[in-house]
């Protein structure tokens, strides 16, 4: 069994891929941020038995040391560790360069000193900012339209850089708007079925005409894994989207639908991102990944979308889940 090291394995998409790689026979290493009660995030709620196949990492990926020793022993690495949040970046941007940029940094710089078969560098359709033309390519424009998104930029560069200077294999996963169970209450639909599910009828969101290419956890853990296994894609940047595009309104009133709920839909202002940061449209091509893997997207499309919304609206309404969420706070 190799060993695969997830930086950010404690985290929304981090926790899907443990267990997804598990599945695939996989001995997983999961880097999670340090902290005093070692507490393993979302890890926490996995069921024992791939809990106990896991071998936990505390540290943080800003420390190089740490870093490295995480890698140690490793033939593969997933890195997810990020901050994300849009809001917090235009509030804290500093700390998104220290993550974002330093930490993918370090682990560059250990990748140079061991022997790795693969880095898949996790990216983010938030770099493309608003489309110029759709679908996006790869080949779009970079735009750094909030700290985070310019952070990550930053980050694929670099990741790229080593791959051209020192040869580091590194493939970089560009995934569109992922959601699914235990997705952050900052993301819109977590947004959204909170409210609903605590039986708020008017929801409050920020703006309603954006658009969103919406990608269900399940489909962004198999175009992890499809990467990780391919030949093909050292080198290269490669968008995981659905190929398909909704836009705020139009997915609230669907995720109303699928809770049997009827809603009153209000854009509050401190919700609404300044207006040249705010992303207008992203709509994603996903030729090149199924040109290099074998991957295809089981959520695709408008029923694709319905049932993936479906799988996480019924886990959000699981009171033991739900109390973890708190809808009556908007928190950057």
């Amino acid at each position: 069994m190799e060993t695969v090291l997830i930086t950010g394995a404690d985290g929304f998409i981090g926790s899907h891929l443990v267990e997804y790689l598990f599945k695939k026979r996989y001995k997983v290493r999961a880097f999670c941020l340090y902290n005093s009660i070692g507490s393993y995030g979302w890890l926490d709620q996995i069921d024992e038995k791939t809990k106990n196949a896991i071998d936990f990492y505390l540290g943080d990926i800003r420390d190089a040391n740490s870093v490295r020793e995480a890698m140690k022993g490793c033939s593969m690495v997933y890195h997810l560790a990020s901050l994300i949040s849009i809001p917090y970046s235009y509030v804290a941007p500093s700390s998104y360069i220290e993550t974002n940029i330093n930490g993918t940094l370090n682990v560059l710089q250990a990748a140079k000193e061991l022997d790795l078969k693969k880095i898949i560098h996790t990216s983010t359709s938030e770099t493309y900012g608003t489309a110029q033309f759709v679908p996006i390519t790869e080949d779009h424009p970079l735009v750094g339209q909030s700290p985070y998104a310019a952070s990550k930029i930053g980050a694929d560069q670099l990741a790229l850089s080593f791959w051209r200077s020192f040869g580091i294999p590194v493939s970089i996963l560009r995934p569109f708007n992922t959601y699914g169970p235990r997705q952050s209450a900052r993301a819109v639909i977590p947004t959204i079925i909170t409210q609903i599910a605590k039986g708020k009828k008017d929801i409050k969101l920020g703006s309603l005409s954006p658009t969103r290419d919406f990608n269900f956890v399940e489909d962004t853990c198999a175009a992890f894994f499809e990467v990780g296994i391919s030949n093909n894609t050292e080198g290269k940047v490669i968008n995981a989207a659905s190929n398909f595009e909704i836009s705020i309104k139009d997915t609230a009133n669907l995720i109303a639908e699928v809770m049997g709920k009827k809603i009153n839909l209000i854009s509050e202002t401190t919700r609404i991102r300044p207006e040249l940061s705010e992303v207008n449209r992203l709509f994603g091509d996903n030729t090149l990944l199924k040109e290099l893997t074998s991957w295809r997207p089981k959520f695709a499309g408008i029923e694709g979308f319905k049932k993936g919304l479906e799988i996480t609206a019924k886990w959000f309404q699981n009171k033991d889940n739900l109390s973890k969420y708190n809808s009556d706070i908007y928190k950057i």
